[in-house]
């Protein structure tokens, strides 16, 4: 075997895009990788010998020798030289756990008689040398294998040491190595959840490249997070590879940080593992599931307005076999909301239960209750008010609350039940299958803002034409049910030099939801000076929607990994046959039905080089349904699409828990539906967004971690629009640089500390439409903690110095970011 180096420059000669400046670009991406590289590597002296470099994960399936060392030599990242006649008829036992390099080899070759030497080129593969036995015979001389019976071995759906996660299945639904997945990926584990404080998912994705984690500013109700400039609020996020189904509505899923093992975010259109879908990309819950060693936790937490919380998590074997285990996560909070004297009350119970008849099959059993009681609390103030002065010259106090504070409800609960099933039926074919059902429950009501009330119409500067906000009550009630089923088999075949790993699926999945909303009515205005309301009940108009809605997709799918030396390969295509149906209510139950069909394809190259460095390429699509009707032939539009290619790189040094990422990226949205001055819709949208990501996640000590991200956005915005206005305009406020670096350390004393700076640059808001720039803003975030041998003590304060920042505006809306957030919690762990 050979092997050929390649470095960060590869990017440029692999990058697709011809229009992409591929000379600029590419200087960027060297220049950022060299950078961080650099970094990485100087700190690298200590972290390669702290206990953390024992060994890496290795997954080598048992087969003939010459390819059992093929696949060992591409993931650790090594040249082996072997004459390949010495080893015709051998085989070996296959490799899993983590190991150094020098014991992977040990086990491979156990009982082959060969054995393998380090060169300076690498690894030669020989026929180990030979000894006396007493009776006069010779016996090969086998050297002793080391195996560290502590390791964890890392799963794509199991627990992480620190920050730094190697493995993921989001990127191709297969177990596999991070390095190997064709398109950018990030992997937020347990661990730095837990020490950046994160309580909601927008918290836990505050320092990932190519998140925004406040278009709509600061909201009680829902984790408003965008990827790559377009929402992820359409379809919804993901808990365990299966959608939990937004059907453009108010009740969504609330996913709890406490539950989750990772979160795992692919950027860029993901249709053909996971059916509709926008082409920003996929946010990817991992839940906890039952371990094999016992787990006990227990935490309480108090912060600001009464905020009381306790939470649980206990796990392991139910029998002496373990053939059986079980986990219960669970937290209970009693809080108020930052303002209104408005309740934050929520229940979270994860139940889960784990069978394991036979070493070939697995059978896990989850449930997951979750129920809201609060208020809504979101800052939302008129444009003139908050970025700029009234005409009046008055501002509003950007700690004011606007609202009426007991007339805002969210209630939500929220119910799912489902199972996991895996059968390994022999040495090729392993048979899976992942089914849930769920439920929300809505009841929603919340006064909106409407504008200033006029007082003086002829006099526009008179002070009292800015003094009260009038609110306009908007209220939902909804249910929403669904069900999904992903039934999957995967072949691993060897054909001489090449290894296939084939997936083939079939998905399919049902929503429904009924909902009823009301737009109108009256609500008492409020006084900015005095804050004081007059006493006029609160009215709510009919009805303005009452619709019953059912979203069926049937997807089959098929996916090929391909291993040749240190390349991957990955093509995949799906079919998918979606269908909607909507009853109208309050028309007499007129009837609505829509049906599309799409075929998506995806493909991407991977190349393992021996120093560490994965340069890859991609192309990848995305299908929503519109659910618009054309006005002139009166039958649905057809699906909207989306496109991107992509070139990166990663580099994971051999021994060392540390990983770089960078990326550059041409994603487009095709076919949606835009509306002209007359507010006639049309499918003629089109936008565009490109940019730059780099990420770093390193252990650069035993004690030290860091993780950094930027993102580069040059261009976001729409290029063809039935309303002329709106093309050339950000549909959503995308800024043109992102970039966040989080540290920690950790003292052998047990004394922690760790700080994060957050920035965004200035945008002009949604649709472009702001009537001022919106100003940079820069965040700082800090912990402070304590470890004991049982006990872990910590501090987090989020947005340190009570910065009041606006996120985005409409023509005549503002949103802010949220206030400073002090938490302190205590973990006992046994």
């Amino acid at each position: 075997m050979s092997a050929t180096s390649t470095s960060c420059r590869s990017i440029n000669y692999l990058s697709p895009m011809q229009r992409f400046a591929p000379s600029v670009w590419a200087s960027r991406l060297v220049v950022a990788c060299v950078v961080l590289a650099g970094a990485m590597d100087a700190a690298g002296a200590e972290s390669a010998a702290v206990p953390i470099a024992l060994g890496k994960s290795f997954d080598v399936p048992a087969g003939p020798l010459a390819d059992a060392l093929n696949r060992y030599a591409v993931q650790c990242g090594v040249t082996v030289a072997v004459d390949a006649a010495q080893l015709r008829g051998l085989r070996s036992p296959g490799l899993k756990g983590v190991f150094t390099i020098e014991d992977g080899f040990r086990v491979l070759l156990a009982g082959s008689g060969q054995t393998a030497a380090r060169t300076a080129d690498g690894y030669v593969v020989r026929a180990a040398p030979v000894a006396a036995t007493r009776d006069g015979g010779v016996a090969a001389v086998l050297p002793t294998v080391r195996v560290d019976g502590q390791a964890e071995v890392e799963t794509a759906n199991g627990p992480v040491a620190g920050y730094v996660a190697q493995r993921s299945a989001t990127g191709t639904k297969t177990d596999i190595p991070l390095i190997d997945v064709p398109q950018s990926t990030s992997i937020v584990t347990a661990d730095r959840l837990e020490t950046i404080g994160a309580v909601t998912l927008k918290d836990a994705l505050g320092y990932t490249p190519g998140i925004g984690i406040a278009p709509y500013g600061t909201d009680s109700r829902y984790d408003w997070v965008t990827i790559r400039g377009f929402e992820a609020y359409s379809p919804g996020f993901y808990l365990d590879g299966l959608p939990m189904r937004n059907n453009a509505n108010f009740g969504l899923w609330r996913m709890q940080p406490y539950g989750a093992e990772r979160l795992e975010i692919l950027r860029g259109p993901s249709s053909v593992l996971y059916g509709l879908g926008n082409p920003g990309g996929v946010v990817n819950v991992v839940s906890k599931l039952p371990t094999a060693q016992p787990l006990r936790e227990l935490q309480v937490q108090t912060g600001a307005r009464g905020r009381k919380q306790v939470a649980g998590d206990v796990s392991g074997p139910l029998n002496d076999d373990g053939s059986l285990l079980y986990r219960l996560t669970a937290l209970g909070r009693d809080a108020e909301l930052p303002a209104g004297r408005m309740e934050d009350d929520y229940l979270f119970l994860a139940p889960s239960l784990t069978w394991k008849p036979s070493a070939d099959t697995t059978a896990t059993l989850m449930a997951q209750l979750g129920s809201t009681r609060s208020g809504v609390y979101t800052r939302i103030a008129p444009a003139y008010g908050s970025l700029l002065a009234t005409p009046a010259g008055t501002r509003i106090p950007s700690d004011l609350f606007l609202g009426i504070a007991g007339a805002n409800r969210f209630d939500q609960d929220q119910r799912l039940a489902g199972y996991q099933l895996s059968h390994r039926v022999d040495d090729t074919w392993t048979l899976k299958q992942n089914a849930r059902a769920s439920l929300v429950k809505l009841d929603y009501q919340q006064m909106t803002i409407e504008g200033y009330e006029t007082k003086n119409e002829a006099d526009t500067l008179d002070p009292a034409n800015y003094r009260y906000v009038a609110f306009v009550p908007y209220a939902a009630r909804e249910r929403m049910t669904s069900f999904v089923i992903d039934n999957q088999a995967h072949a691993g075949l060897n054909w001489g030099e090449w290894r296939h790993d084939v997936l083939i699926g079939l998905e399919h999945q049902r929503s429904r939801l009924d909902a009823m909303t009301i737009y109108g009515g009256k609500a008492p205005s409020q006084d900015l000076l005095s804050a004081r309301r007059d006493d006029a009940p609160i009215t709510l108009a009919d009805p303005a929607s009452h619709a019953a809605s059912v979203v069926r997709q049937t997807g089959l799918y098929v996916q090929d990994q391909m291993k040749w030396r240190r390349w991957s390969f990955t093509l995949g295509a799906r079919y998918d046959n979606a269908s909607s149906e909507t009853i109208d209510k309050l028309a007499g139950n007129a009837r609505t039905d829509a049906r599309d069909t799409n075929v998506s394809t995806r493909a991407g190259v991977v190349y393992r080089a021996p120093n560490g460095w994965a340069p890859y390429v991609s192309y990848a699509e995305s299908f929503a349904p519109t659910g618009v009707l054309d006005p002139i032939s009166r039958t649905p539009f057809r699906a909207e699409t989306g496109r991107q290619f992509e070139a990166g790189v990663r580099w994971q040094p051999a021994g060392r828990r540390q990983t770089l990422s960078a990326a550059i990226f041409d994603l487009r949205r095709k076919d949606f539906i835009t509306y002209d001055p007359s507010f006639t819709p049309r499918q003629n949208g089109d936008a565009s967004v490109r940019g730059l990501e780099l990420e770093v996640l390193a252990e650069l000590t035993r004690r030290l971690n860091l993780t950094g991200a930027y993102s580069l956005t040059p261009r976001a915005k729409v290029i063809s629009s039935a309303d002329p206005a709106k093309i050339g305009t950000q549909p959503l406020a995308v800024p043109r640089h992102r970039v966040s670096v989080w540290a920690d350390y950790r003292w052998s004393t047990g004394f922690r500390i760790g700080a994060g700076v957050r920035h965004e640059s200035s945008t002009w808001g949604a649709d472009s439409a702001a009537p001022a720039q919106i100003p940079s803003q820069t965040l700082v975030d800090a912990m402070i903690g304590w470890d004991t041998r049982a006990w872990r003590l910590a501090l987090n304060v989020q947005n340190v110095t009570d910065k009041a920042i606006i996120t985005t505006c409409s023509a005549r809306t503002c949103y802010y970011g949220s206030p400073r957030t002090v938490l302190a919690t205590a973990t006992y762990r046994w």
